[in-house]
């Protein structure tokens, strides 16, 4: 019998997608679903990008250079607090296929890669497919859920690191000191730094800061899914160093050829819709005081501080541990009995995510405010 490798049969599942199979499921039996499990806008495609599109369909779309769309490279690289030369910048097939390329050029199998907990789940399971050493970083409220040079330190001899801000699933954003702190560690250590900055725009109050200014050898990560509002369009880039773009270009050109067309066109456009793109911002703003006062009315108050991307990661043990529920079991019963999907803690900390659960308020304030009525008034 053919087996799997051992790597790839490692790869834990990615249970927000799980989660939202599940709901899926539900939906084609006609019974109703409030969707708070994916990071997903419920926002369509920018109106100037879909005009593109439709004009474009008349024209051969056919393979880009491996690198994408020349005109979207310099768009993209006006965007930096510093422009970036658009030779650094590599189209890809959404943030995905990013980190993919990022590790296979960054890092041999059995070197250790530092990843924060609570993160991003496929940050460490990309890592365990390709045979590299993903070493979990615990961090909490005491540093913000965000990473220190301390904890880097702890974490004992490291070869690379994965931050992100904002952060997924906290909304954590690093500030201009804790991103430098962390870049001249990584510079002071010989630790190559792959930053996923995917969330940017999408943020409480202040932008953002970048990580480029501190590390300007870092490999970033960037897609249009979530502030452009094109998840299932599967666009976005990577910056890389002058250094690595001829091998980060030759892998492109063997593992995906290049990223699609059509979405490379749609993102061109959707680099000029700001105004509607920013509308979309103002009411993840509403939707986050929606979510976070309807959560307070079900007794849970101990969350992160969702400075930014749109989710609420909340400490809940009055609904698992006291209860003798894991953050899985709960969310699969929030899921059967009231129609609620959400995504178990567990997807981003091995250790500690039983007891916490990820809030997604990409949606409407309608649906998040009856999901949150219908948890406050659960039957545990």
């Amino acid at each position: 019998m053919i087996e799997a490798a051992v790597r790839a049969a490692s790869v834990p599942p990615f249970h927000a997608m799980a989660m939202s199979h599940a709901a899926t499921v539900r939906e084609a039996r006609g019974q109703r679903v409030f969707h708070l499990e994916v990071g997903q806008p419920a926002t369509g495609l920018p109106g100037v990008a879909r005009a593109a599109v439709i004009d474009a369909l008349d024209m051969p779309l056919g393979y880009t250079s491996a690198a994408g769309l020349h005109r979207l490279r310099r768009g993209i690289s006006e965007r930096y607090a510093e422009p970036v030369d658009p030779r650094r910048i590599i189209i890809v097939a959404g943030a995905s296929a990013g980190f993919t390329l990022a590790f296979l050029t960054l890092f041999e199998p059995g070197q250790r890669v530092g990843v924060i907990e609570p993160g991003y789940p496929c940050y460490r399971n990309a890592l365990i497919a390709l045979g590299i050493d993903a070493v979990p970083i615990p961090v909490g409220p005491d540093s913000r859920w965000a990473p220190t040079p301390q904890h880097l330190q702890d974490a004992g001899q490291l070869d690379g690191l994965v931050i992100a801000s904002p952060s997924n699933p906290t909304g954590t954003v690093m500030s201009d000191e804790a991103l430098g702190a962390i870049a001249a560690h990584c510079s002071a250590n010989n630790i190559a730094l792959v930053a996923d900055e995917i969330y940017h725009g999408i943020v409480e109050s202040a932008p953002a800061p970048q990580v480029l200014p501190h590390a300007p050898d870092a490999i970033v990560v960037n897609s249009f899914s979530k502030y452009f509002s094109m998840t299932g369009w599967r666009v976005g880039w990577v910056v890389v160093p002058e250094q690595l773009v001829d091998v980060v270009e030759r892998l492109q050109q063997n593992l995906y050829i290049c990223a699609p067309h059509v979405s490379q066109v749609a993102a061109l456009a959707a680099l000029d819709a700001s105004d509607e793109l920013d509308g979309h911002v103002e009411q993840y703003r509403a939707n986050r005081h929606v979510m976070i006062d309807g959560l307070a009315a079900a007794g849970i108050t101990d969350i992160a501080p969702a400075d930014g991307a749109f989710y609420v990661y909340a400490h809940v043990p009055q609904y698992t541990t006291a209860v003798h529920l894991t953050s899985m079991q709960l969310c699969e019963r929030w899921l059967d009995e009231l129609g609620v999907a959400c995504t178990p803690g567990i997807d981003f900390d091995l250790a500690r995510g039983h007891e916490y659960v990820r809030f997604s308020y990409a949606g409407t304030g309608d649906d998040l405010a009856a999901a949150c009525e219908l948890i406050a008034g659960w039957n545990r």
